[in-house]
């Protein structure tokens, strides 16, 4: 069974990787273990989170997420557990050391809660991104499947479960990790388990990505581990003896083969007289 939970965490270390964030994945917080989901937390002298997708922009020095797969409900318990879990980690971080603007807390869902919409009033700030009050609590509301096909949202596009914005984040998200094949593994496999069309396949993504990355790469690397021969192979004739002189083209050659590349041309003198 697919750990969503776990892989959404990954790609969000993926997508903060080279930012002032880090991310944080299970966490525990209590001593009956309960775990947060995910974590982001602003990093003193790191570098400055940009690009980032819709939602996800003004984060606070502490992010606390909650997240809700395709199968699971986001609703009115979800978020008091959320709400439990900032207060536990407040208190293990020391809560008079960090004021209330220092924390936001997500509840970030794959479908529109429609649920907890019953419950409680959403209010939406644009596609996919919405706010309601709870107590005293502000809680950004994501919904993965509602974010419009664009290369910031691409991240998001990739847990949507709509087939198009899956093959568009596929195409389109950039990954700042050389090692998550197995994340990528796990993710478009599970959409060819659910039945998605996913002609493009995980050969297909690790082709691309090496494609990515060639050209940081020097000509000896790019070549490292290929036989001489199978080089050669992908060069025409032509290419191959292009530039050579005479006495290059000639090296190598045994005196038997040169014996009989002067049988040869003489002929072809002959017949050309």
């Amino acid at each position: 069974m697919l750990n969503w939970h776990r892989l959404f965490g990954i790609g969000l270390t993926d997508l903060f990787t080279g930012t002032g964030y880090i991310v944080e994945l299970e966490r525990d917080l209590s001593i009956q273990q309960q775990f947060l989901d995910v974590i982001i937390i602003e990093q003193a002298q790191r570098g400055i989170a940009t690009h980032l997708p819709d939602g996800l922009e003004n984060l606070a020095k502490h992010n606390l997420l909650t997240y809700k797969s395709l199968r699971e409900s986001l609703d009115s318990w979800a978020i008091d557990e959320l709400i439990g879990h900032y207060v536990n980690y407040r208190k293990q971080i020391s809560e008079k050391r960090y004021p209330v603007a220092d924390f936001k807390l997500y509840a970030v869902s794959t479908r529109f809660p429609h649920k907890l919409a019953k419950e409680v009033s959403l209010r939406k700030i644009r596609p996919g991104v919405y706010e309601t009050q709870w107590g005293t609590y502000t809680i950004h509301v994501l919904v993965l499947n509602q974010f419009a096909k664009t290369e910031k949202n691409a991240f998001w596009q990739l847990f949507s479960a709509n087939m198009e914005k899956v093959k568009f984040g596929r195409n389109h998200y950039q990954f700042k990790q050389r090692d998550v094949s197995t994340f990528v593994n796990q993710l478009f496999n599970y959409y060819h388990v659910e039945g998605f069309n996913m002609p493009y396949t995980v050969e297909d993504y690790v082709r691309d990505v090496t494609k990515s990355y060639l050209p940081h790469l020097t000509l000896e690397e790019r070549l490292e581990g290929l036989p001489t021969e199978q080089i050669l192979q992908q060069i025409p004739l032509e290419q191959r003896i292009a530039g050579l002189s005479s006495e290059q083209r000639l090296q190598g050659l045994s005196e038997q083969e040169l014996q009989e590349l002067s049988i040869y041309l003489s002929q072809m003198k002959r017949s050309r007289q």
